[in-house]
């Protein structure tokens, strides 16, 4: 792993000079990341809401599995096509207008969902809840791709992947509140126009503070140099420039399918908990634990980059720990009476693979600069979400009808699989993504490069092992 190749100057110095170059970092940076923040929880709890009750919801509006992963699945779907044009609103329209759609979207979905409960005798629920989990589908593209571009426009250089780590960990935050509020609210199919209603709360909050606190896009004043020349290539050309960074593209691929095999971890982990006897309290806990280790995870090492800015070494070994976590998962999962070794389990899982979201995320911006950031981080997560979608129908596809074992949890109404090739199936996945990132991926860090003076490399060379990981030294003034 290479290792520095000059003294930079320490975490204090850098807002003086800053200042001395004529750089300025404003107080309601903080607001914006507290909108986003807020937008990203609500929208992951509405995306998550159902599955650790899916037993429950489809005995009461007699729904198929299939159904039940759909509302989960459309999120994946609907981010596809949604996806370029999150990226261009981003990156055209702004920030500002990005985030209060999206605000909208996402509370108008909440509001739809419950809509059977509030209009008499509703001819087909199913599709209330569906058109509601489609239109918070819509805004997830435009705030899970918005972090790291906040965190480039309103963020000086020594706190980017910190502010990228708080927006980023906000979304698996609202999976660890579903988890624990579904579950908890929902003890009996009457209790279910309850639980829908409470997540309306947080999401018509984020709705009202996008709309009445967020003034503008960019502040009067740049925060850094890469700031000020943030989205310098126009949308097509980015893109074009993306598909030839080789770095680029195996991040993409690798982080991708990351985001494939959590994604659906997440969504289909109180079905293959339920097979073998455990509850939906105890998949909820540890879907929990799943997010806490994340978070915690994420805060220490967006701390450690934001100092040393080693982007590539965490995220290499960050892969490589959670796919020896991954295949332990998909061993234990498939024996009873295991719950330390599961909880245990999840909570590793968390801590070496969402722990390195956000950094990922800094990473795809360096090594592509000076594409924009909405179409450096966007694109990584729409073909995350491509490839969620193969991996959860090929995971359901994979699994077999059992007759119900007499220590299974699983309600009336949803079908017992047998999970155990589908979960090798994702731990082999998770392992070659690793293995891929691992052997092929290698980048210079071109925004720090500019912001140190210096010329980044051409998008052509972005695997040339030659370069150096670390940035030069800053100029001093």
């Amino acid at each position: 792993m290479a290792g520095p190749t000059g003294e930079r100057p320490a975490a204090a110095e850098i807002p003086a000079l800053d200042a001395l170059r004529g750089y300025r970092a404003y107080g309601r940076r903080w607001v914006f990341l507290l909108v986003l923040s807020l937008l990203s929880c609500s929208n992951a709890m509405l995306w998550l809401s159902f599955a650790p009750v899916a037993d429950t919801i489809a005995q009461h509006f007699r729904l198929s599995t299939e159904q039940i992963n759909w509302l989960s699945l459309v999120y994946l779907v609907a981010s596809i096509p949604s996806g370029l044009v999150a990226i261009w609103v981003l990156d055209s329209v702004g920030l500002r207008w990005a985030t209060i759609l999206c605000a909208w979207l996402n509370f108008a979905g909440s509001a739809l969902r419950a809509l059977p409960y509030v209009a008499a005798e509703a001819p087909d629920p199913f599709a209330f809840l569906m058109g509601g989990q489609s239109l918070c589908a819509l805004a997830q593209t435009l705030v899970i791709f918005s972090p790291a571009k906040l965190a480039a426009l309103w963020f000086p250089e020594h706190q980017r992947a910190t502010a990228n780590m708080i927006g980023t960990m906000s979304n698996p935050l609202g999976i660890l509140v579903a988890n624990l509020l579904s579950p908890a609210l929902v003890k009996e199919e009457q209790d279910i126009p309850i639980m829908l209603g409470a997540y309306i709360i947080p999401a018509g909050l984020a709705c009202l503070l996008a709309t009445a606190c967020l003034w503008e896009s960019v502040p009067p004043t740049p925060p850094s140099a890469g700031a000020a020349h943030s989205t310098s290539e126009t949308f097509l050309d980015g893109l074009k420039l993306l598909a030839r960074n080789r770095a680029y593209v195996v991040l993409a691929v690798s982080f991708g399918g990351g985001i494939g095999v959590f994604s659906s971890f997440s969504a289909l982990l109180e079905q293959i908990l339920c097979v073998k006897g455990y509850s939906n309290e105890f998949a909820g806990l540890c879907g929990a634990l799943f997010i806490v280790f994340g978070i915690l995870g994420a805060l220490a090492l967006g701390l450690y980059v934001d100092r040393t800015k080693r982007f590539t070494e965490a995220v290499k070994v960050g892969f490589c720990l959670t796919s020896v976590v991954c295949v332990a998962f998909a061993l234990v999962s498939q024996l009873r009476g295991q719950m330390l070794a599961l909880a245990a389990i999840c909570s590793l899982l968390g801590l070496f693979g969402f722990s390195v979201a956000p950094v990922a995320t800094e990473l795809a911006v360096e090594c592509s600069f000076p594409v924009g950031e909405g179409a450096a981080a966007g694109l990584v997560f729409v073909l995350g979400q491509a490839e969620g979608m193969l991996i959860m129908l090929l995971l359901t596809a994979l699994t077999v009808r059992r007759a119900e074992p007499s220590f299974s949890t699983c309600q009336r109404g949803l079908d017992i699989l047998d999970w155990r090739v589908s979960l090798l199936l994702m731990a082999g996945l998770c392992t070659l993504f690793s293995l891929c990132l691992v052997l092929f991926f290698d980048t210079p860090y071109r925004r720090l490069q500019a912001e140190a003076g210096t010329s980044p490399s051409t998008p052509g060379d972005g695997c040339r092992a030659a370069v150096d990981h670390t940035p030069l030294p800053a100029e001093r003034p």
